[in-house]
């Protein structure tokens, strides 16, 4: 990457993304780091990609381990970021629709949240 290249969004994680990543060796977690880091400035599928019309995948294998993490667009005037909401282990070929029903669970519980904050902020109340 070239230090001309514009990052194209900003990446904020979740907890259980956070938790999911304590978990793992310190090596895979740089690698998926890393791997994230390189997909805000370039696309390549093979780091970032799209599953369904609102979920997405960081996809990162170290050690023959496929990693994935679930993330969601947050597209605001402000800024462009990229929720990661939790990640997991790959171990079959299909991902389960199980995880990507808990991706956009906890997409509504942030949007749900920051609709709030946004309220709370534009009224001054609580």
């Amino acid at each position: 990457m070239s230090h001309l290249e514009k990052k194209k969004f900003e990446v904020m994680f979740l907890e259980d993304a956070i938790l999911f990543l304590e978990s793992l060796t310190p090596k895979a977690t740089e690698k998926i780091i890393y791997n994230i880091n390189k997909a805000c400035f370039i696309n390549d599928i093979n780091l970032f990609k799209k599953i369904n019309p609102v979920i997405w995948e960081f996809r990162t294998i170290h050690n023959k381990t496929h990693y994935r993490l679930f993330a969601f667009w947050d597209k605001s005037p402000a800024q462009t970021l990229v929720i990661v909401t939790h990640g997991i282990i790959k171990k079959k070929s299909k991902i389960d629709q199980n995880e990507i029903d808990n991706s956009k669970r906890l997409m509504e519980l942030y949007l749900n949240n920051k609709n709030q904050i946004n309220q709370y902020y534009e009224t001054g109340k609580s």
